[in-house]
């Protein structure tokens, strides 16, 4: 099957490459996917009271239309100071443009309505710089979960009639042909392409790793971050997310002098499961819908951790961490801050006596089996400075569940197009390594296509 540009991967990179590529030029667009359709992707397990990760072939929560993203809170990060370096390929104002590019785009598309929170220039800042944190300048669009659907919905329709869509197709190698065309494998097809653009996301990063292998294309190794989401009254963040939604807030460790963020707040959320590679993890969502809203709120304390010589295998250090939680408690474990503070594990007895109901069932255990001591050295220093800002924090009821891992992608060596050295083979979005947020990958698909259509 002949195209002009192939699309390997329907996350937001993959959908607003071919999104621009089809307003901008009448070139023939294919886009394939292991997952599903929007409409198809549904967890066997979800709303079932399994903990553990089934197996299926492709996964409904990681893969198929919309990507990880697409039940993720729908937060649109509209900065550089955090979720990716775009900005060090194609420059800081181009970054931010294309960002508020993707934003209208969105709003267009379903997402009229939503609020556009800022923390510039807030008393909040201020007040996190007294005791010690940092509070990181970003414009926060949030679309929620349930709205975030909604436009992801409705990009589909438009684009379905513009691009081929190849779902529960998965990609087994990519070679160079004599006249310098892609063809791309799957298991039952072959596709040819002027352009082959590669946006796999974070659940395809091993895949990206043989890719890059097998065309000699190089690429450095990355971190992995490691945490727990933590789970609290909403009151107690209210005054923050309220006026800000998404504080992002970094923090550095007397003792360690380690950098611990808080990441993906979910005010009134949800906390969830996450699957990667089969290794379950925790997330949080959230709906813009009141209706739809607990009584908590949920955010990740990540700790980052960068790998020297000679050990390279930062996700395969993340995933053994997050193993030996799922061995523990068969998925997702969960304890109290003041039992973790006093060296015992939660029990179901003590989590069901305490007034904060949880929005997830996970084990009761002790994370300290789990979490290397440095890391939840970090964790616990910070959750005392964040009570210092928001008091109730460090209150003993605080839930911690663990594992949450963010996993990164190796770093593909890239020029300023996002063009590896073979020309017209780009990587974008998770699956480079250069983005990390909904937003920044989704910008890095439309600055790609618009370098296809002036080029082409």
């Amino acid at each position: 099957m002949n195209y002009d540009v192939v699309i390997i991967g329907a996350g937001p990179g993959g959908i607003f490459s071919a999104y621009e590529l089809s307003k901008k030029t009448d070139l023939k667009i294919a886009v394939i996917d292991s997952g599903n359709a929007l409409s198809n992707r549904k967890c066997p397990i979800d709303g079932v009271n399994v903990k553990s990760c089934i197996g299926c072939k492709t996964c409904a929560i990681m893969q198929g239309f919309g990507g990880a993203g697409a039940f993720s809170d729908g937060k649109y990060n509209i900065t550089n100071q955090f979720g990716g370096s775009l900005h060090e390929y194609i420059g800081k104002q181009q970054a931010i443009d294309l960002m508020r590019y993707v934003d209208g785009i969105n709003l267009a598309y379903g997402g009229e309505g939503t609020r556009l929170y800022s923390n510039v220039n807030t008393v909040f800042k201020k007040k996190c710089l007294e005791v010690g944190l940092h509070l990181l300048d970003a414009d926060v669009r949030h679309l929620g979960t349930d709205i975030n659907y909604v436009v992801l919905e409705n990009l589909y329709n438009d684009l379905k009639n513009k691009v081929d869509f190849y779902f529960r197709t998965s990609v087994t190698d990519i070679k160079i042909a004599d006249d310098d065309r892609y063809i791309i494998h799957s298991e039952n097809a072959e596709f040819i392409s002027k352009y082959c653009i590669i946006s796999v996301g974070r659940s395809g990063s091993k895949w990206m790793e043989t890719v890059c292998n097998s065309l000699g294309i190089s690429t450095s190794s990355s971190r992995v971050d490691i945490g727990v989401r933590v789970e609290l009254p909403a009151e107690i963040f209210a005054p923050l997310t309220d006026q800000l939604y998404e504080s992002k807030i970094v923090y550095r460790t007397n003792k360690y002098q380690d950098l611990v963020r808080t990441f993906c707040m979910n005010p009134y959320g949800f906390v969830v499961n996450e699957n990667t590679n089969g290794i379950v993890t925790v997330n949080g969502h959230s709906f813009e819908d009141k209706a739809k809203q607990t009584q908590n709120t949920n955010f990740a304390l990540l700790v980052s951790k960068n790998f020297s010589e000679p050990f390279k295998d930062s996700n395969g250090y993340g995933e053994s961490i997050a193993r030996l939680s799922n061995m523990l408690g068969g998925g997702v474990m969960v304890q109290r801050f003041g039992d973790l503070i006093r060296g015992r594990r939660s029990t179901q007895s003590r989590i069901e006596e305490s007034f904060l109901v949880p929005t997830l069932s996970a084990t009761p255990g002790d994370l300290s089996l789990v979490i290397p001591k440095r890391i939840l050295d970090d964790i616990i220093e910070m959750i005392y400075a964040l009570d210092k800002i928001a008091p109730g924090t460090a209150n003993d009821e605080t839930l911690l569940y663990g594992v949450e891992i963010k996993f990164y992608n190796m770093q593909v060596e890239l020029d300023k197009n996002l063009e590896t050295r073979y020309k017209g083979l780009f990587v974008i979005g998770d699956g480079s390594g250069v983005t990390h947020s909904l937003s920044h990958a989704s910008a890095s698909g439309i600055y790609v296509a618009r370098h296809i259509a002036e080029s082409k």
